[in-house]
């Protein structure tokens, strides 16, 4: 199972992320915009996604839009059941949809 420090973990390769608070819970900034947070639960995580309508036909048990989230392009993700490569590979992408371009472009595909 994926926790919260595990995520951190996966993150911290990343340039410029911040550890921080997001509506009372912990939570991970590129410049001081949110990119993915632990939820009230403890047990999932929000992220910003170009490729939610997929991983929501795909993994319906690991992914989820809680209504609050309809308009924005965001995911929830159950730690319990997402595959660790995955989860990388998605938070790489929140953190591209929220870092400025420049910094975005500096890192490798």
């Amino acid at each position: 199972m994926v926790t919260w420090d595990r995520v951190c973990d996966l993150v911290s390769v990343l340039p410029e992320v911040e550890q921080g608070i997001s509506y009372g819970t912990p939570a991970c900034k590129i410049r001081g915009k949110l990119f993915v947070r632990l939820l009230e639960d403890g047990e999932r995580i929000a992220i910003f996604t170009h490729e939610r309508e997929a991983l929501l036909a795909t993994a319906p048990q690991t992914y989820t839009v809680p209504a609050h989230y309809t308009n924005y392009p965001m995911v929830v993700v159950a730690l319990d059941t997402a595959d660790p490569v995955e989860l990388s590979e998605l938070l790489t992408e929140s953190w591209r949809i929220r870092a400025p371009k420049r910094l975005a472009a500096t890192l490798p595909r």
